[in-house]
């Protein structure tokens, strides 16, 4: 450790720093969204609360005092304290004293239950407890009973459980054991034990409960267990027992040592008496709460989970209500909250919630931050507690909190938590805050600069008008849907989920159809197809679950879309000479493929239709494409489907059900699976209601209308509303002859897809459809019975398809209020583990750079053919890329990643991609390599994956996929394709995708967008993209005409120049360092012509000749290396002065077999290292030779 100190430290001498200040440069794919599965916590199983109110409704007081006569073990100095509820016993005879104490105690306790039943029993034999006992048990039933026990004239309690009671003569002590007790009064009950050393049953009472416990639940209750033991000073002050708080076990710890505290609080109280009644002082109030509180201010410093509860707790929440300790106490309490969900269930066992839910009737501003935290960390743990809040009227309080400017953002975002959680599924919540106003509130600090409070506020919205469709059409008035919409170019991926979250469940709730909600719910589903090409997974998960509200809510109009394409693909399967009846589009869920359809000619046909560039809306716009944030862009589209819908409201259906389909190709499988689930479920419907063979007659709108008014009722006409076009091809809606003349209606959306009576007229069942009789997979026919389903059993069941998907967006989103968040994250504590671990990485790195810079500083004059690894791999290798820091080679195929340790020659792991069939992977790369490196992928379909834990030293850790993404959406093919091209800036955080594309996608990894679109200008793929890591601003892209372009980002058109010198298929073209900054470009051609480039001229500044057919090309920055490989089975290694160092042509070995044709090649980033794999799958590392490793 300390000589890579020092290392770094001489590196820091040369000024390395300033160009590899790797604890300035950020980590990407590190987020919590990145690093938790998104779900909601486990939730808790709450017992603080009472199954149901108990009333005591009977009192047994028994006064065992004997007056006169002092126990035996008991010496009574003198003087001593001898009051019994404020009466002196000597004062009266025995027996007036004994009745005057027992009516002065019932009193007392009449005051604290005036209705109770009382009953006394002086000076008793067990046999008269014992009756008293059974006799209150029998007619309390079920209800709560009151033992008091006051043994002042008896002897001390036993270790074995006993107190002492008198036999009928008065002449002997009889012990009556506490188990006896507890079998006579039943349960629930309470016991107080007024007499000397009355801790010393607690363990014995104990003890009896338990055994109890297998026949009843007792909920005798003593200070939280079952005794309470009374000092000689509560009773000079004649106080009743206290109300019992709810059992814990850490009020059985202040049951056996708070006597202690309390005495010694009062004796200092008391010791003042002398000095104010004789010498007239003034009283010093009493340090004990305050000392309490610093009590546990302390253990707060030191405690967590594993350490015993603080005794302090109770003695806090007594204290709230006390003006004096309230902000001090309340400030301690939100410490102990912020401790975890066990804090707070412990806080909540004790009594906090009635304490808090009193405190919201403050009007007090400084208690206000205290308070919602508090509040936010209950809610977080304990959901149930809204009702209490709407009953109480506590919304109020933060509805007032968040409309108020002047607090702070935190604070108003905990507030916007603590009303989301309020309205969750709870009706009476949401007609509350509906009348608070809070949708205007939230609507008027949506474009805050908080972006956790952005989320928030979306995520009430979206709550507050959830199945509740007074709150929608208020937001309708509000404008509050388009308001909204400006949250889905957010920068914060978690608010633009919330957005998408708010807005499906804004058209997931309308009960009553009407044209003006329809075309609402239009207008909001196309603008949410708009983020179907938004990078974060989270987002796009959102986005399946709102289109699910549509899908709901227009669930007729999207059976006859599935139909239309069901009829359509049986055409072509019946055009099609021996097709397979497997190839179907939509086929058993079983025999699909990764990505969820089955490929087939047909589907591939189909595929190619539904791509992004035929994607038209009503108005012809081009969905996710135009704009760096996925906007919409005027295109037209010559897909005869899209001809077939025309400008009518059909259009809607049909383009969400592309975007569905499309999203069941997602990398994401649980995106895919969500947005599969969701086309099954109206794929079902359509089956069950029968596969039409021919459809004629659709429409969308009436025929003697030409305004795109929407349907007025998706369940009270469901056929009315079809897409009408009369100019579509025959080849695509012509149904095979001889079918039966029968018609039928569209069912309605029901639990059963029941299918309505069929109309007599045509005119209003909207289309006519035929049945074939043969019948496929999902051609379940016509049935008469089925038609006369009733209406009501068809509508019973509409609410359980609300949810046909769903996530725990939501859930996860309130895991951040039930984790600490006082606490300083690990990652930035300086004396955490990771902290240090880390440190370590780094000064790692900085040794393998110094160490590399004296391989570099030799090697433009030594060869570099020395083989030091070299294995086989699964299949051909199209992509290799070295780890910068560590001996670790990774190597991409088909559709699988090895990862090579190739010092030693071991594989140490192998993982598949999970790319569709037919497609592989063509860009390989490390992210966050300075740290924990991820893996990234980019396949030639245009998605990009980033894997975590590839290789780790920690036991149990499993591969994960962290994300993935469409980076390129506008793929073009060709004869000859480059696939998905990469570059990844990890200063910038920016990734640059390109290939067979006419635009360069820049995507910001933090923010998971696409931030710009660099149109290539060239009518070929891109074969290669450079960026500028000084700058960042500056990109090469070499093209498949033989042309470079470089463009700048930073302006509008970002293209600056074209460079033109290449004959054909430019390989690869790349910035290289010269002088202080990169304005060198090397380039290779297919022809083998490397040419150099001066990027602030046009002109070729040198050439050289190397390998003809060049395959590849890889260029070392800090060397000035390039290598070569070719089809010809060789590796040439050049210096930039044009010297050959090195032909590599055979494997190792004497008579070593010809090395294949060269598919890839890699230098290593930092040291003189060349990775080339071949197309006999052989992958080699090659070395100076005075650098081989064995």
């Amino acid at each position: 450790m300390i000589a890579l100190g020092k290392e770094a430290e001489e590196e820091e001498g040369r000024g390395d720093d300033a160009r590899f200040g790797d604890w300035q440069t950020p980590l990407a794919f590190v987020k919590k969204r990145h690093l938790e599965t998104i779900e909601g916590s486990k939730m808790l199983t709450q017992t603080w609360r009472m199954k149901e109110r108990m009333k005591t409704v009977s009192v047994a007081l028994v006064m065992c005092l004997n007056v006169g006569v002092d126990p035996p073990d008991v010496v009574k100095i003198s003087p001593c304290a001898r009051m019994e509820c404020w009466i002196d016993p000597q004062t009266l005879s025995q027996q007036k004293a004994l009745e005057t104490i027992g009516s002065n105690l019932q009193r007392q306790y009449e005051r604290w239950q005036p209705r109770a039943r009382y009953k006394q029993s002086l000076d008793p034999t067990v046999d008269e407890v014992k009756k008293l006992c059974t006799s209150l048990r029998r007619n309390a039933k079920d209800e709560r009973v009151l033992f008091h026990y006051n043994g002042h004239g008896v002897p001390r309690p036993t270790v074995n459980g006993e107190i002492w009671v008198f036999n009928k003569s008065y002449t002997q002590y009889i012990p009556l054991s506490i188990y006896d007790l507890q079998v006579w009064m039943g349960s629930p009950s309470i016991y107080v034990y007024d007499c000397s050393n009355a801790g010393i049953i607690l363990d014995t009472f104990k003890q009896f409960s338990t055994q109890r416990d297998h026949e009843t639940t007792s909920s005798a209750i003593s200070t939280g267990s079952s005794a309470v033991p009374t000092t000689s000073s509560q009773r000079c002050n004649g106080l009743p027992s206290p109300a019992p708080p709810p059992p814990a076990k850490n009020c059985i710890q202040l049951a056996a040592c708070g006597p202690q505290a309390w005495d010694l609080a009062l004796d200092l109280c008391l010791a003042q008496l002398n000095g104010i009644l004789d010498e007239k002082k003034a009283f010093e109030h009493s340090p004990f709460f305050a000392e309490q509180l610093t009590a546990f201010q302390v253990w707060l410093n030191y405690g967590s989970e594993k350490r015993s509860p603080p005794e302090q707790l109770p003695i806090v929440l007594q204290v709230l209500l006390s003006q004096v300790h309230r902000l001090r106490a309340l400030e301690l309490l939100g410490r102990f909250l912020d401790l975890g969900p066990w804090a707070v269930s412990l806080a909540l066992s004790v009594g906090i919630f009635p304490y808090v839910l009193k405190l919201l009737q403050s009007s007090a501003r400084e208690l206000r931050p205290l308070l919602v935290f508090i509040w936010a960390k209950i809610l977080a743990v304990d959901s149930s507690c809204q009702a209490d809040l709407v009953k109480d009227n506590g919304h109020k309080y933060f509805l007032t909190v968040l409309s108020d400017a002047n607090m702070p953002a935190e604070h108003r975002t905990m507030a916007a938590f603590v009303l989301a959680k309020i309205v969750n599924n709870y009706q009476h919540g949401q007609e509350a805050t509906l009348t608070g106003n809070l949708i205007a509130i939230c609507l008027e600090q949506l474009n805050d600069p908080h972006h956790l409070l952005r989320q928030w506020l979306a995520l009430c919205l979206g709550k507050v008008w959830t199945s509740f469709d007074a709150a929608r059409w208020c937001g309708v008035r509000d404008s509050a849907h388009e308001k909204l919409y400006e949250l889905l170019q957010d920068p914060i991926p978690e608010v633009r989920a919330a957005a998408v979250y708010s807005l499906g469940t804004f058209i997931n709730n309308s009960f009553e159809r009407t044209d003006h909600a329809n075309s609402i719910d239009h207008g909001v589903a196309m603008t949410l197809a708009g983020v179907i090409h938004d990078a974060s997974p989270i987002v796009r998960r959102e986005l399946v679950v709102a289109l699910s509200g549509l899908v709901v809510q227009f669930l007729v109009q999207f059976i006859a879309v599935a139909q239309q394409f069901m009829s359509e693909e049986k055409g072509r399967d019946n055009s099609a000479a021996g097709a397979a009846p497997e190839s179907t589009l939509f086929a058993s869920q079983a025999a699909l493929g990764p990505a969820g359809m089955r490929r087939s000619a047909s589907t591939r046909s189909l595929r190619n239709m539904l791509s992004p560039s035929h994607m038209t809306s009503a108005e012809g716009v081009l969905l996710g494409e135009g704009t760096a944030t996925g906007g919409l862009k005027r295109v037209n589209s010559n897909s005869s489907v899209a001809s077939l819908m025309g400008s009518s409201y059909g259009s809607v259906y049909m383009q969400i059900w592309r975007v569905l389909f499309q999203l069941t190709k997602d990398p994401i499988s649980q995106v895919a699976s969500l947005a599969l689930t969701l086309m099954n479920h109206v794929r079902l419907q359509a089956s069950v209601a029968g596969l039409p063979r021919q459809m004629s007659s659709m429409k969308l709108s009436s025929s003697s209308s030409s305004s795109h008014s929407a349907p007025s009722s998706p369940s009270n006409k469901p056929g009315s509303h079809m897409p009408q076009n009369a100019e579509a091809s025959e080849s695509e809606f012509t149904a095979p002859k001889n079918l039966p003349n029968r018609s039928s209606t569209l069912p309605r959306p029901s639990s059963h897809a029941s299918l309505t009576s069929a109309s007599s007229s045509t005119s209003d069942s909207g289309y006519t459809s035929q049945f074939s009789r043969s019948r496929k997979m999902f051609d379940k026919g016509p049935s008469l019975a089925d038609d006369r389903i009733d209406e009501a059993e068809a509508d019973s069941d509409v609410a359980s398809k609300n949810h046909v998907v769903s996530t725990e967006f939501f859930a996860w989103c309130c895991r951040h209020f039930a984790q600490p968040v006082m606490r300083l994250p690990e990652e930035s504590d300086p004396e955490s583990d990771s902290h240090h671990e880390q440190h370590f990485r780094l000064l790692k790195s900085s040794r393998v750079r110094m160490l590399a810079s004296e391989e570099q500083k030799r090697a433009t004059h030594t060869r570099l053919d020395d083989q030091i690894f070299i294995n086989r791999n699964p299949h051909v290798p199209n992509a290799l890329c070295f780890h910068p820091y560590e001996t670790h080679l990774a190597v991409a195929d088909r559709d699988t990643v090895s990862v090579w340790e190739w010092e030693h020659g071991v594989r140490i792991n192998c993982f598949s991609n999970k790319n569709p069939r037919h497609t592989r992977i063509t860009a390989l790369d490390f992210i966050n390599a300075h740290d924990r490196a991820l893996v990234l992928t980019g396949a030639d379909d245009g998605s990009v994956r980033v894997w975590r834990n590839y290789f780790t030293e920690i036991p149990g850790s499993k591969l994960e996929l962290v994300t993935a993404f469409q980076a390129v959406t506008d793929i073009l093919h060709s004869s000859r394709n480059a696939g998905t091209v990469l570059c990844w800036e990890q200063n910038s955080g920016h990734l640059l995708a390109s290939g067979d594309s006419r635009t360069i996608k820049v995507w910001d990894t933090q923010r998971e967008i696409r931030v710009h679109d660099i149109c290539t200008g060239a009518e070929s793929c891109v074969t290669s993209l450079s960026c500028d890591s000084l700058d960042k601003s500056t990109v090469i892209a070499s093209c498949a005409d033989g042309s470079i372009r470089i463009f700048d980002q930073r302006m509008s058109d970002a293209r600056v120049m074209t460079l033109r010198g290449h004959s054909g298929w430019v390989v690869k073209a790349q910035l290289v360092k010269y002088g202080s900054k990169s304005t060198q470009i090397v380039s290779g051609g297919v022809n083998g012509d490397v040419r150099f480039w001066d990027m602030r001229s046009t002109d070729c500044l040198d050439s050289m000749h190397t390998i003809h057919g060049l395959t590849t090309l890889d260029i070392h920055e800090h060397a000035n290396l390039l290598a070569c490989g070719s089809a010809q089975q060789c590796v040439g290694v050049y210096n930039f002065r044009g010297d050959n160092l090195s032909t590599i042509k055979y494997h190792e070995g004497f008579m070593g077999q010809r090395i294949g044709p060269i598919s890839c090649l890699a230098f290593h980033p930092f040291r003189v290292k060349l990775a080339a794999g071949s197309t006999d799958t052989f992958v080699s590392v090659y070395s100076n030779p005075s650098q081989r490793v064995r």
